[in-house]
């Protein structure tokens, strides 16, 4: 099981074109942690506005009936991939990754991989 700290490093590392990655509470809209990112990339502002599209699709989901689980969405910029994954392991309800990705350096179907790997991982 890895921690908060861990699994930034990993994301970080792991997963080629990362710009910027945050664990974040999706009920607070708070980053429990960030890593990355830049004068024009504030992680800790960019975590609590994707908590409004979580909010939407999960709020909309049920309206809908829809009984499935949201696994990520992705937000897809001229030059970035935003990929948020909602945390399935245990003790991760209300969380996501966040990961930002330079477009042109990124594999996104092995970002959604080390994603899911980072997610089985995680211990908060």
């Amino acid at each position: 099981m890895a921690s908060v700290e861990v699994s930034l490093k990993e994301m970080m590392t792991a997963i080629e074109g990362t710009l910027g990655a945050a664990i974040v509470d999706y009920t607070s809209g708070m980053a429990l942690g960030t890593l990355g990112g830049s004068k024009e990339l504030d992680l800790t502002l960019a975590a609590a506005g994707n908590t409004d599209v979580i909010r939407a699709k999960v709020r909309t989901m049920d309206q809908l009936g829809l009984k499935s689980h949201i696994e990520d969405i992705l937000i897809t910029l001229e030059s970035q991939y935003h990929l948020i994954r909602l945390v399935r392991a245990r003790n991760g309800n209300g969380l996501f990754l966040y990961l930002v990705l330079d477009k042109d350096r990124s594999n996104l179907a092995m970002a959604r991989h080390q994603l899911k790997r980072v997610d089985e991982q995680l211990e908060v």
